[in-house]
């Protein structure tokens, strides 16, 4: 915690707004030269102690790159290149770096001069002369914070609160002394800011929830949700409602279906899975060829819309999974029950029902809604162990889907779609919920098999929508859209990978993805495989919702969209809504509220993501933290200004070797090669190259590890 500075008091001067009121100087005159005098003449100040603080505060503007000390005393305002719009990618302790979209390189603004700017806050900046190798610069206006709520440890200091943020926040929130009490002292809270006065030290908070006692493992998982506005536990009134659902299904709902519970259906899921989505059914026909049921769970016959149920899931918009729970977008009784396709009981679905021969040819399709009764609930290893076998239970319909899939996933990949096939890192806990043991699970063949078939229901229902002949109005729909990879990303790449020996040609789409597709399969078990998985993946264009389809790049299709998954994604449950009116003949939704859908399901999406990972980064730094001072090899996985991250080897953990601890030189950053280079001997570590280090700290709060070379 920052602690409070008195201010000298001259009709109400503080440092900050000496600052300001010098700056504005400066800019009226900016071909003039000013010093600590003249300055407190024009602003009519007196005192001593105030002059003294006036001649800081030049001294401090001229460090920062924004005034220029022409002669001793004697300082002008160094002029701007321009005023640009720009997106803070990272935020540290001593300030903000922003991406300026015309600009290849950052521009970086110390804290003082960021009016409390966060990552992926939209900013209006001025861009001074380079300072130190590279641009500073000065917020000016904040048109977009992404951020108002912040989790963190309340701590109060003579009746005044201060909440310390988690994470890299540079700067701690005031409570007013009317938010305290005893009971919140000492404990993670959640505030919401509610003024962003930047004449002030401290942005100021209000206290919307008490989330535990620091260092209790519920506590840590639902700071991390909360930290991305997701809430961990349903309101009552919505559970409730939840519960006033019927398990029965009606008699009249059942004569409008098309019954499949005779046909032989199963689910195949992970072996802790709950929420079952998706099941497939098996008929031999009688030409020889095979139908082929992709049934999903009929949520939107439960969840109406604009129902209590139906806006609470669009708040939440999508299922989270972290490392030791699945906090879900529908109440449990929906997402694991009622809707769930349990084995032995009756489920209403959704279907695309598919006639295909031995080739994996698509004859025909349709989509109707059904009902069916999965005979079996398969574990992916389960139904793996039957097709190697070739012999157990619904041996013969298992066999003909991997036999087609099999098919399907080549036809794919030769057309052009990349594959991306990562290990997953998994952890083993014990009953405390402590991390104890790392494994890698790796996708099998049934894996695989239902992505396929997945994969085909989403494609064939965004084309049944998005395919019009001449004439026909355009309708409006949901596709999951995948961008073609930006050329700059794409050229870094290229230049990193040829240290290892590889190379991609990027002289056309097909020839990109062919390339692509040859590189992973070239890494595949090697150690530098995980890297450059990721950076291929950071690469890519990130996949989104939107009513404008431009086709799914990395999948090489045309027409996509989210069909399969209704129970942990709401554009999936809109899909299904949007569906059936077409289907039957209704006319085109508007599309600006189906584009505000999009937006924010795209970013709740990315809001996920991000507390998987952090999840992720909490269990590494726990399951590190009896580690230390211990010494492992890794691989440089990340290169930045204040350190080098690594990837250990053995259990793919990430920490940091910051650069002030990189003995016997001093090391720099240089962006271009992705590298620290030291300036006297010239020693570089760079991307890729494999470390020896040493565990030098965890540290739980800030889900970070430090590690230090050997």
């Amino acid at each position: 915690m920052n602690k409070k500075k008195k201010n000298i008091k001259n009709k109400g001067f503080n440092k900050k707004e000496l600052e300001n009121l010098v700056i504005s100087i400066f800019k009226e005159n900016p071909s003039k030269i000013f010093n600590y005098k003249q300055l407190s003449k024009i602003l009519k100040i007196k005192e001593l102690g105030i002059k003294i603080l006036l001649n800081d505060v030049m001294l401090s503007l001229s460090k920062t790159g924004i005034l220029k000390e022409e002669r001793r005393g004697n300082f002008k305002l160094i002029q701007s290149i321009k005023k640009v719009i720009g997106i803070v990618n990272t935020s540290i302790k001593s300030g903000v770096y922003i991406d300026v979209e015309e600009m290849e390189e950052e521009v970086f603004v110390p804290k003082e001069f960021s009016i409390f700017s966060l990552k992926h806050d939209k900013v209006e900046l001025v861009i001074f002369n380079k300072k130190n190798g590279k641009f500073q610069g000065e917020v000016v206006k904040i048109i977009e914070r992404k951020q108002n709520t912040f989790v963190g440890l309340l701590q109060e200091t003579k009746g005044f609160g201060f909440l310390i943020p988690n994470g890299n926040i540079p700067f701690d929130i005031f409570i007013p002394n009317s938010e305290i009490n005893p009971l919140v002292v000492d404990k993670i809270v959640l505030v919401k800011v509610v003024s962003w006065n930047d004449s002030k030290k401290n942005p100021v908070g209000k206290i919307i929830k008490v989330i535990g006692n620091p260092k209790e493992h519920n506590t840590e998982i639902h700071s991390i949700l909360y930290q991305y506005n997701l809430d961990p536990i349903f309101p009552k009134h919505v559970e409730k409602e939840a519960d006033k659902i019927s398990l029965k299904i009606p008699n009249s709902e059942i004569k409008n279906r098309i019954d499949f519970r005779k046909t032989t259906t199963f689910t195949i899921d992970p072996v802790d899975a709950k929420d079952y989505d998706d099941a497939l059914s098996v008929k031999k026909l009688k030409n020889g060829n095979w139908e082929v049921g992709i049934h999903i769970a009929d949520v939107s016959f439960y969840v109406k819309e604009n129902d209590i149920i139906d806006i609470e899931a669009a708040e939440r918009s999508t299922s989270v999974y972290l490392v030791d729970r699945v906090v879900p977008m529908l109440p449990e009784i929906l997402s694991n029950d009622i809707c769930s396709l349990k084995s032995n009981v009756d489920r209403l679905c959704y279907s695309v029902i598919l006639e295909i021969n031995k080739k994996a040819e698509i004859i025909s399709h349709n989509i109707k809604k059904t009902i069916i009764h999965s005979d079996k609930r398969f574990t992916y290893q389960d139904a793996q162990d039957i097709i190697d076998d070739k012999k157990g239970l619904f041996s013969e319909e298992l066999l003909i889907l991997d036999k087609l899939s099999k098919i399907l996933r080549e036809k794919r990949f030769s057309s052009g779609s990349i594959n991306f096939d990562r290990q997953e890192v998994k952890f083993i806990l014990d009953k405390d919920k402590n991390p104890i043991d790392v494994f890698f699970k790796e996708s099998i063949n049934t894996n695989h098999m239902i992505e396929e078939f997945m994969l085909m229901a989403n494609k064939i229902v965004a084309k049944e929508i998005g395919f019009s002949e001449k004439g026909e109005l355009e309708k409006t729909f949901i596709y999951r859209v995948h961008d073609k990879p930006d050329e700059d990303k794409i050229n870094s790449l290229s230049n990193i990978i040829k240290k290892f020996g590889y190379s991609i040609n990027n002289s056309s789409i097909k020839n990109l993805s062919n390339s692509l597709n040859s590189l992973l399969k070239s890494v595949k078990g090697k150690a530098e495989s995980n890297m450059i998985e990721t950076l291929t993946i950071r690469s890519m264009s990130k996949a989104i919702y939107t009513t404008d389809n431009i086709g799914h790049y990395g999948l090489n299709f045309k027409y996509y969209s989210h069909f399969t998954s209704p129970i942990r994604r709401y554009p999936d449950l809109i899909v299904h809504r949007l569906l059936e009116n077409y289907l039957n003949g209704g006319k085109s939704v508007k599309k600006g509220k189906i584009e505000d859908i999009c937006k924010y399901t795209s970013n709740k999406e990315k809001d996920a993501s991000m507390a998987e990972r952090d999840s992720i980064k909490y269990m590494q730094s726990k399951f590190l933290k009896d580690k230390i001072g211990e010494v492992f090899s890794g691989v440089i996985s990340g290169v930045t200004e204040w350190g080098i991250y690594i990837e250990l080897e053995k259990n793919k953990c990430e920490g940091l070797v910051r650069i002030s601890s990189i003995k016997g030189d001093f090391y720099v950053f240089d962006k271009n090669t992705y590298s620290v280079i030291g300036k006297s001997y010239k020693k570089k570590y760079q991307l890729g190259d494999t470390v020896n280090i040493k565990i030098k700290n965890t540290d739980l709060d800030k889900k970070q590890i430090d590690f230090i070379l050997v």
